[in-house]
């Protein structure tokens, strides 16, 4: 019986991605091995609780949405997080993955949407970048940008180019919350002609830094 620890699981809007503003149930796993300098939720590196795969969806299942994320932390810490993704898709939800982008994810089942970071300079762990992930996302995937700073922001132009990431998936720019100015952001994209989706985090616009939405 495969045995996950959970830090929460929760129904609000989905804060980011293109699914964003969708009714969303979220299952957070514990642990994260990074320590981004920007990280909102460092609650969920310890602790949490154990959880079977059955109990899970029991508790997915107490809501209508159709939608789940699965995110952390790092949810590819866990080892059975494959097998409750796998389950999740059986059952028909459209589930999507929040991952850092340093652990494989070739693995991952084909149906899920891999949502992944690249780290940027200003994060403190870019070096964790695996490049070769590039490889397994696909038209329905993203890679996201979290930008903090003039050179974060020149950083994530150029690996957009090097790696023509819109020709293999969607690319997301999100300013971090206190550190690059949202409307700055914007207008460097349009300035600069990006072909990517800015986005802010919906969820801390509605209800601040509360865990749990």
């Amino acid at each position: 019986m495969t045995v996950l620890r959970i830090t929460e699981i929760f129904y609000s809007l989905q804060g980011e991605s293109n699914s964003i503003g969708i009714p969303t149930v979220f299952i957070r796993l514990t642990g994260c091995p990074l320590r981004c300098t920007y990280c909102d939720t460092a609650y969920a590196f310890s602790g949490g609780e154990k959880m079977t795969i059955d109990d899970i969806l029991t508790e997915v299942t107490r809501y209508q949405s159709r939608y789940v994320t699965v995110t952390g932390g790092e949810p590819l810490l866990q080892q059975g997080c494959h097998e409750l993704l796998r389950h999740l898709a059986d059952l028909e939800y459209t589930v999507s993955l929040e991952t850092s982008g340093a652990f494989d994810i070739a693995d991952v089942d084909p149906r899920i949407i891999k949502v992944m970071d690249l780290k940027t300079p200003e994060s403190g762990e870019m070096e964790r970048n695996l490049y070769h992930n590039l490889e397994y996302l696909g038209a329905r995937d993203q890679v996201k940008f979290v930008v903090g700073s003039s050179e974060d922001y020149r950083w994530s132009k150029e690996i957009l180019e090097r790696y023509d990431l819109t020709s293999r998936c969607q690319v997301l720019f999100s300013p971090s919350m206190g550190r690059q100015d949202p409307t700055q952001l914007a207008e460097q994209i349009l300035a600069d002609q990006l072909p990517v989706r800015f986005q802010v985090q919906l969820h801390k616009l509605l209800w601040g830094d509360i865990p749990g939405k």
